[in-house]
């Protein structure tokens, strides 16, 4: 269950993106549809690359250490968003760069979590993936309208949800994956 609540924090991440950053990217911060268009498809571009280079580092490391690793980079990258919206620190560049950091995160973390969930339950394959992805989108659909809440361009509400779902996200890992990662021997 952690697993599964792990991959629905993290998508909520990439929810929490795609409902505020046209309201923080083109009100706060000024850009046109064009560049907005522009930014929007150069995070799906980060987050489909990293999802893609998965393969290769859960060769070099193990699925529980690549999930880790996504989490927490999303935290770091998450807060680092929260304070460049808070302080204005490095303009426009102190939004995009962590922005893309905390998308490309997901992109790690959003196949290791069926992957390791699924594991467990071969038997009942489909049954778990169909739970998996119910609660995946039902955790960001729950996530998503928080960032809306404070009605401004401002970062500062993306960036704090997102800094919420990776922390939670951070601790389930720490406190039940990699704590039981011996007991379900995971590659």
């Amino acid at each position: 269950m952690a697993l599964v609540l792990i991959g629905g924090l993290m998508l909520s991440a990439v929810f929490a993106y795609v409902s505020g950053s046209s309201f923080v990217l083109q009100d706060g911060y000024g850009l046109d549809e064009t560049t907005f268009g522009l930014v929007f498809g150069a995070n799906a571009v980060g987050l489909t690359v990293a999802s893609q280079l998965n393969p290769a580092l859960i060769h070099r490391f193990s699925v529980v250490g690549v999930l880790t690793g996504a989490t927490v980079v999303g935290v770091l990258a998450s807060a680092a968003l929260s304070v460049a919206g808070a302080t204005g620190w490095l303009g426009l560049a102190g939004i995009l760069v962590p922005l893309a950091v905390v998308v490309a995160s997901c992109g790690l973390s959003l196949p290791n979590t069926p992957a390791l969930a699924l594991t467990r339950h071969g038997e009942a394959a489909g049954t778990a993936a169909a739970m998996l992805g119910a609660v995946q989108f039902g955790v960001g659909a729950l996530v998503a309208p928080l960032v809306g809440l404070s009605g401004s361009g401002s970062a500062v509400p993306m960036g704090v949800v997102m800094l919420g779902v990776t922390l939670l996200a951070f601790a389930l890992m720490f406190g039940v994956v990699r704590r039981d990662e011996s007991a379900m021997s995971f590659g």
